[in-house]
């Protein structure tokens, strides 16, 4: 960590106001597969495998690394000694190839895809069922996108990524026959972008039946287009693989933040390069524990007169059932402090 304004008691610290966003961090499909993971570890011991990582942050992989969790690449790469053992498929979702061989090897599984992600599938499935080639506006090599176009027959999904993209694809089918849904972490703004040139080439392109950006995704999205104007620097907590973390540095950025960085822990701030200024702004990828957000803070009031302003733009009150198998067991304050601190998990209604 390198050097910044002086941290000695008797020299005054620059004053600095925190815009702190609210909602940020962990959404309700994030720390359902966490808490899969958890929950999972207490009922069957471990090990219990994770196929990838369950969600995109290090800090929560080591974390249950810890607990016992390994993860993995494929399913191959589980012993076979351990093969009574769960092994839990990630937040982001997996093709359905993926399911039928855990079957064929008779692994145990546990789902944790979020429900959100799952919604996305149901829609494209809904399209192509109705005959309709399905257009996936998303992020190519993205484990969502991935899984979603998993879910579909090959040949029966385009991905299309950009407005470029949009301008220039050509459907492999009646132009007529069309359907699209969207990755559920893009920007709210971009996709808007991709989805209006999509309807002005293909006037009979019909809509999934609801939203595919989930509404965590637009929240911590509204939150930093609130608090970003006039902020000096604006910091969003989250891993560099994190979709909608990184959107939410563009967001910022394009909502009137000076510069915006992506940080996953409070060792990487460069204190040179950040310098004395005198608002930030602070938010959280949907990836990132709660415990790195007051870390981040920490930090600056080490070296700053730091005033914390809350940034509320609404409430969440979003909470997602764990698998049945696990729903009878106990979650503790203790089984989340890795990534809550000492806040109470969300009630399991």
């Amino acid at each position: 960590m390198k050097s910044g304004p002086s941290m000695t008691p008797d020299v005054i610290k620059p004053s600095l106001t925190i815009r702190l966003c609210g909602p940020r961090g962990f959404c309700a499909g994030v720390d359902r597969a966490i808490q899969i993971v958890v929950l999972a570890l207490k009922a069957y011991g471990a090990p219990v495998y994770v196929r990838h990582e369950i969600v995109h942050n290090r800090y929560v992989v080591e974390g249950l690394e810890a607990k016992g969790a390994v993860f993995v690449e494929e399913l191959d790469e589980i012993p076979a000694e351990h093969r009574a053992q769960p092994v839990v498929f990630s937040a982001h979702g997996v093709p359905k190839s993926v399911p039928a061989d855990a079957t064929a090897r008779n692994l145990f599984y546990l789902d944790a895809t979020c429900p959100l992600v799952s919604k996305v599938h149901k829609q494209a499935m809904r399209h192509q069922r109705l005959g309709r080639h399905v257009i996936l506006i998303g992020h190519a090599g993205h484990p969502e996108v991935i899984g979603t176009m998993g879910q579909l027959p090959e040949g029966s999904v385009s991905l299309v990524e950009t407005v470029e993209d949009a301008s220039v694809w050509e459907p492999p089918v009646d132009p007529d026959n069309l359907g699209f849904v969207t990755q559920t972490t893009l920007s709210v703004d971009d996709t808007a972008g991709v989805i209006a040139r999509l309807q002005e080439r293909f006037p009979a392109l019909q809509a999934p039946a609801a939203d595919s950006i989930c509404y965590a995704t637009t929240n911590r999205q509204e939150a930093v287009k609130q608090a970003a104007p006039g902020c000096d620097l604006f910091i969003v907590v989250g891993a560099p693989n994190s979709s909608n973390s990184k959107r939410l540095v563009e967001v910022a950025l394009k909502a009137g933040a000076k510069r915006s960085l992506l940080v996953q822990r409070a060792s990487e701030l460069d204190w040179d390069e950040i310098g004395t200024i005198g608002t930030l702004g602070l938010s959280a990828g949907a990836s990132a524990p709660e415990v790195i957000v007051d870390e981040i803070i920490a930090a600056f009031k080490e070296r700053f007169d730091a005033t914390v302003d809350l940034a509320i733009t609404t409430e969440e009150n979003e909470h997602f059932l764990v698998n049945r198998e696990l729903r009878s067991l106990e979650l503790t304050v203790a089984d989340m402090a890795f990534v809550n601190g000492d806040q109470a998990p969300p009630p399991r209604v």
